[in-house]
C-alpha cells in the first residue's frame, strides 16, 4: 500500500509508517501538483496545501486521509464522507502546545518584549523608560471557545492572576470551571476583556466572525489573540485598527493566507507579534500528533474503523459494510 504525504511528519510519526507502507513525500499540497502521486495511493496525509472533490475523484484508490491536527478546514470532509473515506485525526495531541503558545503571546505583548528586544539589541538601553508594559495580575481573559485548547488556556491564566470569561454557544454554561464568567453574547467578551483569545474552528459561520465591527467594540488597550484559524479575523479591519492604535496589541499565528509572504504588511507594525503557524509544534505536540496520525491511517487501511475522525458517518458507506 502506497501512502502519500504533503510533508514529511515528525520522525515518531514516520516510524510509525516506515516498514508497512509505501511513503511518497511530495513536498507541496497544491490540489494539481498532487495528482500524479495521489493516483495510486492508497492513503494520504496532508500537513500543507488542501483536498477537496475534484482531487479525491481523482484518487481512485484513495481509502483515508490523515491529518496531524485537529482542524479540517483544508479537506472538504464531506466529500470524503460520500465517499466512505474516513479523515483521520489527532484531537487533544497539542492542546497544551497551543495553549502555552496563546499565554506566550499574552506574556509578550504585555511586556513588549518585542520592541524592547529590537531597541537593546540597537543599543538604545533608555527604551526602559518608553516600555509599554504593565502586569496581567487581575486583568480579564475573554475567552471565544471553550474547547480543550480554551480550557487549558483559561487554567494557565488563572495561575497568573487573570480572570476569566467565556462564550462558547456550544457548551452548558453549568459546564465552565467555577470562578469563570459565562456570557451569551460575543460582544460581551469583546467589551469587557483585556485580552480576546480566539479558539474556534473554520467555518462558513466563524469566517471573518472579528471585523471593524467587532473590533470596534474592544476597549483600546485590549490585544487580540489568535492561534485557531487566520480565516476567523478580516484582517484588513485588524490592519487599520493596529496601524490607527485603536488596539494596544495583536499576537497572531495564523492567517487567512499561509505561508506568509515576507512583502506581508505585518512586517512594519510594532503593535503585533506574529508566528509562523507554530502554535501546535512544539516537539512534544508534533510527536504525539504524527503518532496518532500516523497510527489511525495504518488502522484504515487495515480495515479498523478507528475512533478518531472528523466524521464518523464516513463508516455507514457502503466500502465498510462488511469491517468490523
Amino acid at each position: 500500500m502506497k501512502v502519500v504525504l504533503t510533508q514529511k511528519l515528525h520522525d515518531a510519526g514516520m516510524n510509525v509508517l516506515e516498514g508497512k507502507v509505501d511513503i511518497k513525500i511530495i513536498n507541496t499540497g497544491k490540489p494539481q501538483a498532487m495528482f500524479p502521486d495521489l493516483a495510486d495511493a492508497d492513503g494520504l496525509i496532508i500537513r500543507i496545501g488542501s483536498i477537496g472533490r475534484e482531487t479525491m475523484a481523482a484518487a481512485k484508490r484513495l481509502k483515508v486521509i490523515g491529518r496531524p491536527g485537529i482542524g479540517v478546514d483544508n479537506v472538504d470532509v464531506a466529500a470524503a464522507t460520500e465517499s466512505g473515506i474516513p479523515v483521520v485525526i489527532a484531537p487533544g495531541a497539542n492542546t497544551r502546545s497551543v495553549a502555552e503558545h496563546a499565554l506566550a503571546l499574552i506574556l509578550a505583548t504585555s511586556k513588549d518584549i518585542l520592541n524592547s528586544d529590537r531597541k537593546t539589541r540597537a543599543g538604545d538601553f533608555n527604551a526602559r523608560y518608553a516600555c509599554k508594559s504593565f502586569e496581567l495580575a487581575g486583568k480579564v481573559l475573554g475567552l471565544v471557545g471553550y474547547g480543550n485548547i480554551g480550557k487549558e488556556l483559561a487554567r494557565l491564566c488563572t495561575a497568573i492572576g487573570m480572570k476569566v470569561i467565556v462564550h462558547d454557544p456550544f457548551i452548558n454554561p453549568g459546564s465552565i470551571v467555577q470562578g469563570y464568567q459565562y456570557v451569551n453574547r460575543l460582544d460581551q467578551v469583546l467589551r469587557n476583556a483585556d485580552f480576546v483569545s480566539l479558539h474556534v474552528p473554520l467555518t462558513e459561520k466563524t469566517r471573518n466572525m472579528i471585523g471593524e465591527r467587532e473590533l470596534g467594540m474592544m476597549k483600546s488597550s485590549a490585544v487580540l489573540i489568535n492561534c485557531a484559524r487566520g480565516g476567523v479575523i478580516d484582517e484588513n479591519a485588524l490592519l487599520t485598527a493596529l496601524k490607527n492604535n485603536r488596539l494596544h496589541g495583536a499576537g497572531l499565528d495564523v492567517f487567512s493566507s499561509e505561508p506568509v509572504a515576507a512583502d506581508n504588511p505585518w512586517k512594519d507594525l510594532d503593535n503585533v507579534i506574529v508566528t509562523p503557524h507554530m502554535a501546535g509544534q512544539a516537539r512534544e505536540a508534533a510527536a504525539r500528533a504524527s503518532i496518532m496520525t500516523a497510527e489511525g491511517v495504518l488502522a484504515v487501511l487495515n480495515g479498523e474503523k478507528w475512533p478518531h475522525v472528523a466524521d464518523k458517518k464516513a463508516y455507514d458507506h457502503p466500502v465498510w459494510k462488511d469491517r468490523p
